[in-house]
């Protein structure tokens, strides 16, 4: 799949970093750029058998929706269609680990493996999943292409309230920013954080 067709027509993001803040209503977001500006918001839809994720622009625009492939979503499936083609963008693929939170963004059609994101390894992981507060321990992921090569991070900071991640994408040639923008909000809300 080449990196134009993983766009997302409502969308074009142009920084290398990406603050995602988490509102005080849980498993709300909002992405914003290095002037501040918000460029993505997106929410997790409650009560629904299927986990789903609409996300608009900064002007309230819908530009993309993640929904989960199957009602049990600890590890699974999220499909990330374009809201103006209707058409399949990218799937996150979770592999469930209580040693290693791994998720891979696939070509819809192909399946071939775009980038993955993992946590930063398995002691962190195992504290934040066991410790009575390990889930103030803030989660710092690393995102790699499709060669196992570093293209960015996602960094969570430390907060009580809510969840903060500044996202830095170092090299963006093979690696779709705004699935990964999405992906930051979705394994905070999918993952309970």
């Amino acid at each position: 799949m080449a990196l134009q067709e993983s766009d997302i027509s409502g969308i074009e993001l142009q920084d290398d970093e990406y603050t995602v803040i988490q509102g005080i209503v849980r498993n709300k977001y909002k992405a914003v750029d290095a002037a501040g500006e918000t460029v993505l918001r997106g929410k997790q839809e409650l009560f629904r058998l299927k986990e789903k994720f609409p996300f608009v622009d900064g002007d309230g625009e819908e530009v993309f929706t993640v929904t989960a492939s199957s009602v049990v979503d600890i590890a699974g499936d999220y499909m990330l269609t374009d809201a103006q083609t209707d058409e399949p963008v990218v799937i996150l693929d979770n592999d469930f680990s209580l040693l290693q939170d791994t998720w891979t963004v696939r070509d819809p059609e192909t399946n071939e493996a775009l980038a993955e994101i993992n946590s930063r390894g398995a002691v962190f992981t195992l504290a934040r999943n066991l410790l009575p507060f390990g889930q103030l321990i803030p989660h710092k992921y690393e995102i790699s292409d499709a060669q196992d090569m570093h293209v960015g991070s996602i960094d969570g900071q430390f907060t009580l309230f809510k969840d903060t991640y500044e996202v830095t994408i170092d090299d963006a040639s093979t690696v779709p920013k705004e699935p990964i923008i999405a992906a930051a909000m979705v394994i905070d809300a999918i993952q309970g954080n």
